[in-house]
Protein backbone atom coordinates (compact mmCIF):
# COMPACT_ATOMS: atom_id res chain seq x y z
CA UNK A 1 0.00 0.00 0.00
CA UNK A 2 1.11 3.61 -0.92
CA UNK A 3 1.86 5.25 1.81
CA UNK A 4 1.16 9.70 1.84
CA UNK A 5 3.31 11.57 4.74
CA UNK A 6 2.72 15.02 5.05
CA UNK A 7 5.62 17.65 5.77
CA UNK A 8 5.59 21.93 5.90
CA UNK A 9 7.62 22.18 2.69
CA UNK A 10 10.27 24.76 4.66
CA UNK A 11 14.12 23.95 5.06
CA UNK A 12 14.15 23.53 9.17
CA UNK A 13 11.15 20.86 8.20
CA UNK A 14 12.92 18.90 5.49
CA UNK A 15 15.36 17.61 7.82
CA UNK A 16 12.88 15.63 9.28
CA UNK A 17 13.39 13.68 6.30
CA UNK A 18 16.72 12.22 7.15
CA UNK A 19 14.62 10.33 10.01
CA UNK A 20 12.61 9.63 7.71
CA UNK A 21 12.68 5.90 5.81
CA UNK A 22 12.23 6.79 2.60
CA UNK A 23 13.72 10.09 2.70
CA UNK A 24 17.45 9.90 1.57
CA UNK A 25 17.42 6.36 0.26
CA UNK A 26 14.56 5.12 -1.71
CA UNK A 27 12.17 5.41 -4.78
CA UNK A 28 9.83 7.88 -3.77
CA UNK A 29 7.20 10.26 -5.34
CA UNK A 30 6.29 13.65 -3.81
CA UNK A 31 3.62 16.21 -3.93
CA UNK A 32 4.34 19.89 -3.34
CA UNK A 33 1.29 22.17 -3.31
CA UNK A 34 -0.16 25.11 -1.79
CA UNK A 35 -3.29 24.47 -2.30
CA UNK A 36 -3.80 26.44 -5.55
CA UNK A 37 -0.16 25.20 -7.41
CA UNK A 38 1.76 21.90 -7.32
CA UNK A 39 4.24 20.54 -8.82
CA UNK A 40 4.85 16.56 -8.40
CA UNK A 41 8.34 14.93 -8.69
CA UNK A 42 10.44 11.34 -8.15
CA UNK A 43 13.90 10.79 -6.26
CA UNK A 44 15.43 8.25 -4.20
CA UNK A 45 17.24 11.28 -2.06
CA UNK A 46 13.80 13.41 -1.43
CA UNK A 47 15.57 15.52 0.99
CA UNK A 48 18.38 16.44 -1.63
CA UNK A 49 15.83 17.21 -4.39
CA UNK A 50 13.69 18.96 -1.81
CA UNK A 51 16.57 21.22 -0.95
CA UNK A 52 17.24 21.99 -4.50
CA UNK A 53 12.96 22.89 -5.37
CA UNK A 54 13.93 25.25 -2.43
CA UNK A 55 16.15 27.23 -4.07
CA UNK A 56 13.72 27.56 -7.40
CA UNK A 57 11.17 30.85 -6.96
CA UNK A 58 8.41 29.08 -8.56
CA UNK A 59 8.69 25.96 -5.86
CA UNK A 60 9.22 28.03 -3.13
CA UNK A 61 5.60 29.45 -3.51
CA UNK A 62 4.63 25.29 -2.52
CA UNK A 63 3.82 25.49 1.03
CA UNK A 64 3.40 21.03 2.03
CA UNK A 65 5.42 18.36 0.08
CA UNK A 66 3.57 14.94 0.36
CA UNK A 67 5.62 12.09 0.32
CA UNK A 68 4.24 8.42 -1.64
CA UNK A 69 6.20 5.84 -0.20
CA UNK A 70 6.14 1.94 -0.54
CA UNK A 71 8.82 -0.62 0.50
CA UNK A 72 7.91 -2.42 -2.42
CA UNK A 73 8.91 0.25 -4.64
CA UNK A 74 11.77 0.46 -7.06
CA UNK A 75 13.01 2.90 -9.42
CA UNK A 76 10.34 1.59 -12.59
CA UNK A 77 7.47 1.85 -10.39
CA UNK A 78 8.03 5.03 -8.70
CA UNK A 79 9.04 6.49 -12.52
CA UNK A 80 5.02 5.29 -13.36
CA UNK A 81 3.37 6.65 -9.98
CA UNK A 82 4.84 10.07 -10.80
CA UNK A 83 3.97 9.91 -14.76
CA UNK A 84 0.59 8.27 -13.72
CA UNK A 85 0.14 11.60 -10.99
CA UNK A 86 0.71 14.29 -13.18
CA UNK A 87 -1.73 13.12 -16.13
CA UNK A 88 -4.67 12.31 -13.87
CA UNK A 89 -3.67 16.10 -11.44
CA UNK A 90 -3.64 17.94 -14.75
CA UNK A 91 -6.80 17.04 -15.85
CA UNK A 92 -8.56 16.72 -12.02
CA UNK A 93 -7.93 20.38 -12.35
CA UNK A 94 -7.47 21.29 -8.60
CA UNK A 95 -4.36 22.15 -9.01
CA UNK A 96 -2.54 24.44 -11.82
CA UNK A 97 1.07 22.12 -12.22
CA UNK A 98 4.07 23.86 -12.61
CA UNK A 99 5.37 20.91 -14.55
CA UNK A 100 6.71 20.47 -17.83
CA UNK A 101 5.42 17.84 -19.81
CA UNK A 102 8.30 16.60 -21.06
CA UNK A 103 9.70 13.21 -20.31
CA UNK A 104 6.84 11.09 -19.74
CA UNK A 105 7.31 7.67 -21.02
CA UNK A 106 5.87 4.64 -21.04
CA UNK A 107 7.49 1.38 -20.80
CA UNK A 108 6.96 -2.18 -19.52
CA UNK A 109 8.60 -3.55 -16.12
CA UNK A 110 8.02 -6.56 -13.49
CA UNK A 111 4.42 -6.55 -12.04
CA UNK A 112 3.34 -3.83 -13.33
CA UNK A 113 -0.25 -3.91 -12.95
CA UNK A 114 0.22 -4.79 -9.29
CA UNK A 115 1.63 -0.84 -9.22
CA UNK A 116 -1.09 0.49 -11.52
CA UNK A 117 -3.98 -1.17 -8.59
CA UNK A 118 -1.84 0.65 -5.91
CA UNK A 119 -2.35 3.73 -7.99
CA UNK A 120 -6.15 3.24 -8.03
CA UNK A 121 -6.01 2.84 -4.43
CA UNK A 122 -3.80 5.79 -3.74
CA UNK A 123 -6.14 8.46 -5.69
CA UNK A 124 -8.71 7.25 -3.47
CA UNK A 125 -6.98 8.50 -0.44
CA UNK A 126 -5.62 11.14 -2.13
CA UNK A 127 -9.51 12.13 -2.94
CA UNK A 128 -10.43 11.59 0.79
CA UNK A 129 -7.41 13.85 1.92
CA UNK A 130 -8.82 16.40 -0.15
CA UNK A 131 -5.97 16.69 -2.89
CA UNK A 132 -8.10 15.73 -5.95
CA UNK A 133 -11.58 15.55 -6.50
CA UNK A 134 -12.79 13.48 -9.39
CA UNK A 135 -12.73 9.20 -9.63
CA UNK A 136 -10.62 8.23 -12.21
CA UNK A 137 -13.21 6.56 -14.44
CA UNK A 138 -14.78 10.49 -14.81
CA UNK A 139 -11.38 11.90 -15.54
CA UNK A 140 -10.69 9.14 -18.62
CA UNK A 141 -13.57 10.17 -19.58
CA UNK A 142 -12.57 13.69 -19.37
CA UNK A 143 -11.67 15.59 -22.66
CA UNK A 144 -9.25 17.51 -20.48
CA UNK A 145 -7.44 13.83 -20.06
CA UNK A 146 -7.93 12.87 -23.62
CA UNK A 147 -6.40 15.74 -24.52
CA UNK A 148 -3.85 16.82 -21.84
CA UNK A 149 -0.30 17.56 -23.49
CA UNK A 150 0.54 15.72 -20.02
CA UNK A 151 0.86 12.30 -21.62
CA UNK A 152 2.94 9.43 -21.32
CA UNK A 153 4.62 8.78 -24.94
CA UNK A 154 5.27 5.69 -26.39
CA UNK A 155 8.37 4.95 -28.29
CA UNK A 156 6.80 5.78 -31.76
CA UNK A 157 5.78 9.42 -30.68
CA UNK A 158 9.15 9.76 -28.67
CA UNK A 159 11.13 9.35 -32.07
CA UNK A 160 8.62 11.95 -33.80
CA UNK A 161 8.99 14.14 -31.50
CA UNK A 162 12.67 14.38 -30.90
CA UNK A 163 12.98 14.94 -34.84
CA UNK A 164 10.32 17.29 -34.97
CA UNK A 165 12.53 19.36 -32.07
CA UNK A 166 15.44 19.41 -33.53
CA UNK A 167 14.37 20.06 -36.97
CA UNK A 168 12.41 23.25 -35.55
CA UNK A 169 15.25 24.26 -33.37
CA UNK A 170 18.25 23.76 -36.56
CA UNK A 171 16.43 25.09 -39.37
CA UNK A 172 14.71 28.48 -40.51
CA UNK A 173 12.01 26.65 -42.71
CA UNK A 174 10.53 23.06 -42.30
CA UNK A 175 7.49 20.98 -43.53
CA UNK A 176 6.78 18.05 -41.67
CA UNK A 177 3.72 15.65 -42.61
CA UNK A 178 3.46 12.88 -39.94
CA UNK A 179 1.43 10.21 -41.09
CA UNK A 180 -1.17 7.85 -38.35
CA UNK A 181 -4.04 6.00 -38.78
CA UNK A 182 -6.91 5.92 -36.44
CA UNK A 183 -5.97 5.79 -32.82
CA UNK A 184 -2.27 6.44 -33.11
CA UNK A 185 -2.22 9.82 -31.03
CA UNK A 186 -2.12 12.37 -33.50
CA UNK A 187 -4.03 14.94 -31.76
CA UNK A 188 -2.23 13.73 -28.16
CA UNK A 189 1.09 14.59 -30.19
CA UNK A 190 0.02 17.99 -31.19
CA UNK A 191 -1.31 19.22 -28.05
CA UNK A 192 2.28 17.78 -26.50
CA UNK A 193 4.27 19.68 -29.20
CA UNK A 194 2.23 22.80 -28.00
CA UNK A 195 3.09 22.59 -24.62
CA UNK A 196 6.90 21.45 -25.10
CA UNK A 197 7.96 24.24 -27.65
CA UNK A 198 5.90 26.83 -25.99
CA UNK A 199 7.76 25.72 -22.29
CA UNK A 200 11.13 26.02 -24.07
CA UNK A 201 12.99 28.75 -22.98
CA UNK A 202 15.65 28.55 -25.33
CA UNK A 203 12.49 29.17 -28.16
CA UNK A 204 10.95 32.19 -28.85
CA UNK A 205 8.30 31.55 -31.62
CA UNK A 206 4.84 32.25 -32.24
CA UNK A 207 2.96 29.23 -32.55
CA UNK A 208 -0.64 27.76 -33.02
CA UNK A 209 -2.81 25.02 -33.18
CA UNK A 210 -4.81 24.95 -36.47
CA UNK A 211 -7.93 22.42 -36.38
CA UNK A 212 -9.99 22.28 -39.29
CA UNK A 213 -13.29 20.36 -37.56
CA UNK A 214 -15.49 22.63 -35.37
CA UNK A 215 -16.50 20.94 -32.85
CA UNK A 216 -13.08 19.45 -32.01
CA UNK A 217 -11.63 22.94 -32.49
CA UNK A 218 -14.28 24.05 -29.80
CA UNK A 219 -13.03 21.04 -27.64
CA UNK A 220 -9.13 21.79 -27.66
CA UNK A 221 -9.76 25.67 -26.84
CA UNK A 222 -11.60 24.00 -23.44
CA UNK A 223 -8.75 22.21 -22.82
CA UNK A 224 -5.99 24.85 -23.49
CA UNK A 225 -7.70 27.44 -20.80
CA UNK A 226 -7.27 24.67 -18.11
CA UNK A 227 -3.25 24.37 -19.14
CA UNK A 228 -0.62 26.60 -17.09
CA UNK A 229 1.41 28.41 -20.21
CA UNK A 230 -1.48 27.36 -22.87
CA UNK A 231 -4.22 29.14 -23.75
CA UNK A 232 -7.52 28.75 -26.16
CA UNK A 233 -6.05 31.59 -28.74
CA UNK A 234 -3.60 29.38 -29.53
CA UNK A 235 -6.50 27.48 -30.89
CA UNK A 236 -7.27 28.47 -34.67
CA UNK A 237 -9.32 27.49 -37.36
CA UNK A 238 -7.74 27.33 -40.75
CA UNK A 239 -9.15 31.01 -41.65
CA UNK A 240 -7.60 32.53 -38.39
CA UNK A 241 -4.01 31.94 -39.51
CA UNK A 242 -4.19 35.69 -41.42
CA UNK A 243 -4.24 36.64 -37.86
CA UNK A 244 -0.40 36.59 -37.77
CA UNK A 245 3.04 35.91 -39.10
CA UNK A 246 3.57 32.20 -37.44
CA UNK A 247 6.91 30.54 -36.79
CA UNK A 248 4.57 27.47 -36.36
CA UNK A 249 1.58 25.80 -37.40
CA UNK A 250 0.97 22.60 -36.17
CA UNK A 251 -2.38 21.22 -38.17
CA UNK A 252 -4.29 18.42 -36.45
CA UNK A 253 -6.84 16.35 -38.55
CA UNK A 254 -5.20 17.76 -41.97
CA UNK A 255 -6.98 14.99 -43.89
CA UNK A 256 -9.79 17.58 -42.81
CA UNK A 257 -8.43 20.83 -44.49
CA UNK A 258 -10.58 22.02 -47.47
CA UNK A 259 -10.29 23.27 -51.35
CA UNK A 260 -12.96 25.28 -52.80
CA UNK A 261 -15.43 22.76 -53.87
CA UNK A 262 -18.67 21.39 -52.28
CA UNK A 263 -18.37 24.05 -49.56
CA UNK A 264 -20.77 26.79 -47.74
CA UNK A 265 -18.93 29.81 -47.83
CA UNK A 266 -17.44 30.61 -51.57
CA UNK A 267 -17.02 34.14 -50.65
CA UNK A 268 -15.07 34.75 -47.46
CA UNK A 269 -13.09 31.40 -49.18
CA UNK A 270 -12.59 33.37 -52.38
CA UNK A 271 -11.19 36.76 -50.26
CA UNK A 272 -8.81 34.72 -48.31
CA UNK A 273 -7.54 33.33 -50.87
CA UNK A 274 -7.55 36.76 -52.85
CA UNK A 275 -5.34 38.26 -49.34
CA UNK A 276 -2.66 35.69 -50.67
CA UNK A 277 -2.70 36.74 -54.63
CA UNK A 278 -3.87 33.04 -55.29
CA UNK A 279 -6.84 32.41 -57.34
CA UNK A 280 -10.43 30.05 -56.75
CA UNK A 281 -7.59 27.29 -57.06
CA UNK A 282 -6.29 27.94 -53.70
CA UNK A 283 -6.38 25.99 -51.00
CA UNK A 284 -6.48 26.40 -46.57
CA UNK A 285 -3.66 24.33 -47.19
CA UNK A 286 -1.51 26.96 -49.16
CA UNK A 287 -3.27 29.40 -46.12
CA UNK A 288 -0.86 27.75 -43.98
CA UNK A 289 2.01 27.14 -46.10
CA UNK A 290 1.93 30.94 -47.15
CA UNK A 291 1.35 32.32 -43.24
CA UNK A 292 4.02 30.25 -41.51
CA UNK A 293 7.58 29.45 -41.38
CA UNK A 294 7.45 26.15 -40.44
CA UNK A 295 4.56 23.30 -40.10
CA UNK A 296 3.13 19.88 -38.79
CA UNK A 297 0.75 18.05 -40.44
CA UNK A 298 -0.79 15.45 -38.74
CA UNK A 299 -2.49 13.15 -41.06
CA UNK A 300 -4.99 10.31 -42.05
CA UNK A 301 -5.72 10.22 -45.91
CA UNK A 302 -7.75 7.26 -45.10
CA UNK A 303 -10.63 10.07 -42.63
CA UNK A 304 -10.96 12.22 -45.73
CA UNK A 305 -14.95 11.81 -46.03
CA UNK A 306 -15.92 15.13 -47.94
CA UNK A 307 -15.23 16.05 -51.66
CA UNK A 308 -14.41 19.54 -50.17
CA UNK A 309 -11.58 17.54 -48.72
CA UNK A 310 -7.87 18.15 -49.89
CA UNK A 311 -7.20 15.24 -51.49
CA UNK A 312 -3.66 13.07 -51.03
CA UNK A 313 -1.79 14.34 -54.05
CA UNK A 314 -1.53 17.72 -52.50
CA UNK A 315 0.40 16.63 -49.64
CA UNK A 316 2.60 14.35 -51.61
CA UNK A 317 3.33 17.47 -53.49
CA UNK A 318 4.88 19.08 -50.41
CA UNK A 319 8.39 18.97 -49.83
CA UNK A 320 8.05 17.48 -46.23
CA UNK A 321 9.86 15.70 -44.34
CA UNK A 322 7.92 12.26 -43.54
CA UNK A 323 7.18 10.16 -40.29
CA UNK A 324 4.92 7.67 -39.27
CA UNK A 325 3.39 7.08 -36.01
CA UNK A 326 2.24 3.02 -36.05
CA UNK A 327 1.09 2.18 -32.45
CA UNK A 328 -2.61 1.81 -31.61
CA UNK A 329 -3.16 3.85 -28.71
CA UNK A 330 -6.83 3.96 -28.73
CA UNK A 331 -8.45 0.56 -29.33
CA UNK A 332 -8.10 -2.17 -26.84
CA UNK A 333 -8.46 -4.43 -29.80
CA UNK A 334 -4.91 -3.04 -31.12
CA UNK A 335 -3.76 -3.11 -34.67
CA UNK A 336 -5.56 -6.33 -35.05
CA UNK A 337 -8.87 -4.85 -35.09
CA UNK A 338 -7.86 -1.85 -37.19
CA UNK A 339 -6.41 -3.91 -39.52
CA UNK A 340 -9.40 -6.04 -39.83
CA UNK A 341 -11.91 -2.95 -40.32
CA UNK A 342 -9.06 -2.15 -42.89
CA UNK A 343 -9.39 -5.35 -44.78
CA UNK A 344 -13.64 -5.48 -44.46
CA UNK A 345 -13.71 -2.59 -47.45
CA UNK A 346 -11.01 -4.29 -49.39
CA UNK A 347 -10.51 -6.92 -52.39
CA UNK A 348 -8.89 -9.27 -49.72
CA UNK A 349 -11.64 -9.32 -46.00
CA UNK A 350 -10.09 -10.98 -42.96
CA UNK A 351 -12.15 -13.06 -40.13
CA UNK A 352 -12.35 -10.89 -37.31
CA UNK A 353 -10.44 -12.97 -34.04
CA UNK A 354 -11.60 -12.62 -30.94
CA UNK A 355 -9.67 -10.53 -28.63
CA UNK A 356 -10.08 -10.44 -25.05
CA UNK A 357 -10.24 -7.26 -24.12
CA UNK A 358 -11.97 -5.72 -27.49
CA UNK A 359 -15.97 -6.27 -27.48
CA UNK A 360 -17.13 -6.95 -30.88
CA UNK A 361 -20.71 -7.42 -32.19
CA UNK A 362 -22.10 -8.29 -35.28
CA UNK A 363 -26.30 -7.50 -34.55
CA UNK A 364 -29.16 -8.78 -36.46
CA UNK A 365 -31.61 -5.98 -34.72
CA UNK A 366 -31.07 -3.18 -34.38
CA UNK A 367 -33.40 -2.64 -30.72
CA UNK A 368 -31.10 -4.68 -29.19
CA UNK A 369 -27.91 -2.92 -30.05
CA UNK A 370 -29.10 0.29 -29.04
CA UNK A 371 -29.95 -1.49 -25.55
CA UNK A 372 -26.40 -2.58 -25.04
CA UNK A 373 -25.11 0.30 -25.64
CA UNK A 374 -27.54 1.86 -23.07
CA UNK A 375 -26.02 -0.76 -20.92
CA UNK A 376 -22.67 0.19 -21.58
CA UNK A 377 -23.66 4.17 -20.92
CA UNK A 378 -24.85 3.02 -17.65
CA UNK A 379 -21.46 1.10 -16.66
CA UNK A 380 -18.77 3.43 -18.24
CA UNK A 381 -20.15 6.16 -19.50
CA UNK A 382 -19.34 7.54 -23.41
CA UNK A 383 -21.04 4.97 -24.94
CA UNK A 384 -23.17 6.54 -28.41
CA UNK A 385 -24.94 5.63 -31.46
CA UNK A 386 -23.55 6.70 -34.80
CA UNK A 387 -24.50 6.14 -38.47
CA UNK A 388 -23.56 6.87 -41.87
CA UNK A 389 -25.28 9.48 -43.48
CA UNK A 390 -28.49 8.29 -44.93
CA UNK A 391 -31.51 9.95 -43.95
CA UNK A 392 -32.95 13.64 -43.84
CA UNK A 393 -32.01 16.06 -41.27
CA UNK A 394 -35.61 16.97 -40.34
CA UNK A 395 -35.32 17.37 -36.52
CA UNK A 396 -32.96 20.18 -37.77
CA UNK A 397 -36.13 22.42 -38.64
CA UNK A 398 -38.61 20.53 -36.41
CA UNK A 399 -37.22 19.34 -32.95
CA UNK A 400 -40.05 17.29 -32.84
CA UNK A 401 -39.71 15.67 -36.19
CA UNK A 402 -37.74 12.05 -36.02
CA UNK A 403 -35.14 11.57 -38.78
CA UNK A 404 -34.59 8.26 -38.61
CA UNK A 405 -37.38 5.67 -39.09
CA UNK A 406 -35.82 1.76 -39.05
CA UNK A 407 -36.28 -1.83 -37.79
CA UNK A 408 -39.96 -0.23 -36.12
CA UNK A 409 -38.01 2.36 -34.44
CA UNK A 410 -38.07 6.19 -34.60
CA UNK A 411 -35.01 7.99 -33.85
CA UNK A 412 -33.33 11.13 -34.28
CA UNK A 413 -30.02 12.79 -35.51
CA UNK A 414 -27.69 14.32 -32.64
CA UNK A 415 -29.24 17.97 -31.41
CA UNK A 416 -26.34 19.59 -31.65
CA UNK A 417 -22.45 19.07 -33.46
CA UNK A 418 -20.30 20.93 -30.90
CA UNK A 419 -19.64 18.70 -28.05
CA UNK A 420 -22.56 16.56 -29.15
CA UNK A 421 -20.30 13.65 -27.32
CA UNK A 422 -20.42 14.45 -23.91
CA UNK A 423 -24.07 16.51 -24.51
CA UNK A 424 -26.97 15.30 -22.07
CA UNK A 425 -29.44 13.68 -24.30
CA UNK A 426 -26.60 12.43 -26.44
CA UNK A 427 -27.42 8.83 -25.14
CA UNK A 428 -31.12 8.87 -26.89
CA UNK A 429 -29.38 10.48 -30.08
CA UNK A 430 -27.48 9.61 -33.39
CA UNK A 431 -24.39 10.92 -34.10
CA UNK A 432 -23.20 11.65 -37.58
CA UNK A 433 -19.47 11.70 -38.49
CA UNK A 434 -19.01 15.43 -37.96
CA UNK A 435 -19.70 14.78 -34.25
CA UNK A 436 -17.34 11.72 -33.66
CA UNK A 437 -14.05 12.55 -35.93
CA UNK A 438 -11.47 13.25 -34.02
CA UNK A 439 -12.86 11.46 -30.60
CA UNK A 440 -12.95 8.76 -28.09
CA UNK A 441 -15.71 6.83 -27.28
CA UNK A 442 -16.31 3.99 -24.58
CA UNK A 443 -18.22 2.14 -26.76
CA UNK A 444 -19.27 2.66 -30.11
CA UNK A 445 -22.82 1.22 -31.98
CA UNK A 446 -22.23 1.92 -35.95
CA UNK A 447 -25.40 2.03 -38.25
CA UNK A 448 -24.03 0.93 -41.99
CA UNK A 449 -26.94 2.77 -43.99
CA UNK A 450 -28.82 1.75 -46.92
CA UNK A 451 -26.42 4.00 -48.84
CA UNK A 452 -23.78 1.18 -49.26
CA UNK A 453 -24.37 -1.85 -50.29
CA UNK A 454 -22.91 -5.30 -51.80
CA UNK A 455 -22.65 -6.44 -55.65
CA UNK A 456 -22.20 -10.50 -54.99
CA UNK A 457 -21.37 -10.88 -58.67
CA UNK A 458 -19.12 -8.37 -59.23
CA UNK A 459 -17.47 -8.53 -56.07
CA UNK A 460 -17.53 -4.75 -55.55
CA UNK A 461 -19.45 -2.54 -53.03
CA UNK A 462 -21.98 -0.04 -54.35
CA UNK A 463 -22.35 3.13 -53.27
CA UNK A 464 -26.44 4.08 -54.04
CA UNK A 465 -26.14 8.27 -54.57
CA UNK A 466 -29.84 8.91 -54.09
CA UNK A 467 -29.60 7.20 -50.37
CA UNK A 468 -26.58 9.35 -49.36
CA UNK A 469 -28.02 12.55 -47.79
CA UNK A 470 -25.23 14.94 -47.22
CA UNK A 471 -25.45 17.48 -50.18
CA UNK A 472 -22.12 18.80 -50.09
CA UNK A 473 -21.16 15.40 -49.64
CA UNK A 474 -22.19 14.46 -53.12
CA UNK A 475 -23.64 17.35 -55.55
CA UNK A 476 -21.70 18.39 -58.37
CA UNK A 477 -18.85 15.10 -57.99
CA UNK A 478 -19.82 12.53 -61.34
CA UNK A 479 -16.80 9.91 -60.20
CA UNK A 480 -18.85 7.35 -58.47
CA UNK A 481 -15.33 5.60 -57.36
CA UNK A 482 -14.21 8.97 -55.73
CA UNK A 483 -17.93 9.07 -53.52
CA UNK A 484 -17.93 5.27 -52.56
CA UNK A 485 -14.49 6.03 -51.40
CA UNK A 486 -15.36 8.70 -48.88
CA UNK A 487 -18.40 6.73 -47.76
CA UNK A 488 -15.98 3.61 -46.73
CA UNK A 489 -13.56 6.30 -45.19
CA UNK A 490 -17.02 7.72 -43.23
CA UNK A 491 -17.46 3.91 -41.70
CA UNK A 492 -13.82 3.14 -41.08
CA UNK A 493 -13.91 6.47 -38.82
CA UNK A 494 -16.76 5.56 -37.15
CA UNK A 495 -15.74 2.08 -36.31
CA UNK A 496 -12.62 2.64 -35.02
CA UNK A 497 -14.17 5.69 -32.28
CA UNK A 498 -14.68 2.36 -29.45
CA UNK A 499 -11.73 2.05 -26.72
CA UNK A 500 -13.50 -1.18 -25.25
CA UNK A 501 -16.26 -2.45 -27.98
CA UNK A 502 -17.85 -1.70 -31.45
CA UNK A 503 -21.10 -2.59 -32.36
CA UNK A 504 -22.17 -3.23 -35.75
CA UNK A 505 -25.92 -3.32 -37.53
CA UNK A 506 -26.07 -3.03 -41.21
CA UNK A 507 -29.15 -1.64 -42.78
CA UNK A 508 -28.34 -2.85 -46.58
CA UNK A 509 -29.37 -7.11 -47.00
CA UNK A 510 -26.83 -7.62 -49.25
CA UNK A 511 -23.91 -5.80 -47.09
CA UNK A 512 -25.66 -7.49 -43.92
CA UNK A 513 -24.94 -10.77 -45.83
CA UNK A 514 -21.04 -10.00 -47.09
CA UNK A 515 -20.38 -8.88 -43.55
CA UNK A 516 -22.18 -10.73 -41.36
CA UNK A 517 -19.68 -13.94 -41.97
CA UNK A 518 -16.38 -12.14 -41.29
CA UNK A 519 -17.72 -10.73 -38.04
CA UNK A 520 -18.87 -14.36 -36.71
Amino acid sequence: MIEVTTFDFRADTLLKLKKFHYGTDWPAVYFLENGKEAYIGEAVNVLRRGKEHLKNPDRQRLKKIHILSDFEFNKSASLDIESWLIQYLSADNKFKLQNGNGGLKNHSYFDRPKYEAKFEQLWEDLRVAGLAQKTLLELRNSDLFKYSPYKALNEDQIEVVGVLMAEIKAKKISTHLVHGGAGTGKTILATYLMKQLIGDQHLDLKIALVVPMTSLRKTLRQVFRSIEGLNSNMILGPSDVFKADYDLLIVDEAHRLKKRRNISNYGSFDINNKKLGLDNNGTELDWIMRNSKHQIFFYDEHQSVKPSDIGPNKFKELDAIEHNLAQQMRVKGGDQYINFIHSLFSSHPTLYKNHEDYDVRFCEKLEPMIGLIKEKEKEHSLARMVAGYAWDWASKKDPNAHDIELDGLKLKWNSCIEGWVNSKNAINEIGCIHTVQGYDLNYVGVIIGPELSYDFETKEFIFKRKLYKDKNGHVGVRDEEELKKYIINIYKTLLTRGIRGTYVYVVDKNLREYLRDYFS
